[in-house]
């Protein structure tokens, strides 16, 4: 055997950092949740008009529209990663 130091790496670097990307690990049931308790059905209607938020909303509605309808998904999902920065975010540094 040599005395040469083994290239593994120390106990610090194995340790995983939360992702950075806000959509890790979140369902769009959650982020529909999220948004509703944080912004309310009227405002997602606002933000985002589609029947399944302004007419009669409900997470299963919602869900089965965004989940046949990727333009719609997208902006859902970009409203939440937008509001999960800036919930995260210092003030200050908007």
């Amino acid at each position: 055997m040599s005395d040469e130091p083994t290239s593994q790496p120390d106990e610090s670097s194995r340790v995983k950092k939360p992702p950075r990307d806000p959509l890790h690990g979140v369902t769009l049931e959650m982020m529909i949740t999220r948004l509703v308790d944080r912004h309310g059905w009227e405002e997602l209607g606002r933000q985002i008009p589609i029947r399944c938020f302004q007419n009669d909303p409900s997470v299963k509605s919602s869900l089965v529209f965004l989940r046949k309808t990727p333009w719609a998904r997208k902006r859902v999902e970009d409203w939440y990663a937008y509001d999960a920065r800036r919930k995260l975010m210092p003030p200050g540094e908007e």
